[in-house]
């Protein structure tokens, strides 16, 4: 049974759990820097998560595998020094936890110690539960990602939607499940069947978070970069626009260039 939104004057890992029991939705939107991620923090969304897709968005690769640690780790400085309300979740870029838990904490320390975030965010299941395991051990808090993992592209070739076949969709239960079980707080599904993201989160009493999973989840991500239509190139099923800051940027890009060639710009108003 749900009951009333409680105002959260600072989001925690306790706060998400709070508010999948209580039936409010969680809001997530990706940040890089200190200017987006304050307007971001402001408007009210519970978690930022300094995405690895900055790979993408900030850096222009193809993929999310060339961006580093120390990258990450300065995004997420500058997002850290913005936020007031809401929890800083941290993506651990591919190569930085993969080869051994050992790895995997000393960059989860690194991210913490360095940027002042919150937590971190591994993909993977089964095959990093003892990575998950020593960085918990170490009291850092840790969400997963399941489904369509962008760190493992090559090994899936496309980013068509995953687990629609049975012992893909059943190995992903079983994965969501062992993630609850070790101790992360929250999961992030990627690009699944809407049927099967409502399984998963009515299995596990952790927050499940989806991004192209259907509504059946306990709440929603997307990179900010795609939501307010700053790039024109991605349209996935997923994603609602909710502007087109393309078109009105470059007009207004625009504008201002025709008014330093004409000298309009600056008039006499705006001269000392």
């Amino acid at each position: 049974m749900s009951v009333a939104k409680k105002d959260y004057k600072r989001i925690t890992t306790k706060s998400l759990i709070e508010m999948k029991s209580n039936g409010e939705k969680i809001s997530m939107l990706t940040a890089y820097d200190y200017t987006m991620a304050k307007i971001v923090d402001t408007a009210g969304v519970d978690v930022i998560l300094v995405g690895d897709s900055a790979s993408n968005v900030m850096a222009g690769h193809e993929t999310t595998l060339p961006i580093t640690l120390d990258q990450m780790i300065y995004h997420a400085s500058s997002v850290v020094r913005a936020v007031e309300r809401g929890l800083v979740v941290v993506d651990l870029p591919f190569g930085s936890y993969q080869s051994d838990s050992k790895e995997a904490l000393r960059s989860s320390i690194r991210i913490m110690k360095e940027s002042g975030a919150h937590a971190v965010k591994l993909e993977g299941g089964k095959e990093i539960k003892e990575s998950i395991k020593k960085i918990l051990n170490a009291g850092i808090p840790v969400m997963g990602h399941l489904g369509l993992t962008p760190q493992s592209i090559y090994k899936f070739g496309t980013y068509t939607v995953r687990a629609k076949e049975e012992e893909e969709a059943e190995k992903l239960i079983e994965d969501a499940q062992m993630l609850e079980k070790v101790g992360c707080f929250a999961v992030v599904l990627e690009k699944i069947p809407a049927a099967l993201a409502k399984k998963v989160a009515d299995s596990i009493s952790i927050p499940v978070i989806g991004i192209g999973a259907g509504g059946g989840v306990d709440g929603q991500v997307l990179v900010i970069h795609d939501m307010l239509g700053m790039n024109n190139e991605f349209s996935p099923r997923f994603l609602r626009r909710y502007l087109n800051l393309y078109e009105e940027m470059t007009k207004a890009i625009s504008q201002y260039a025709a008014d330093v060639k004409s000298s309009d710009f600056p008039n006499e108003k705006e001269q000392y």
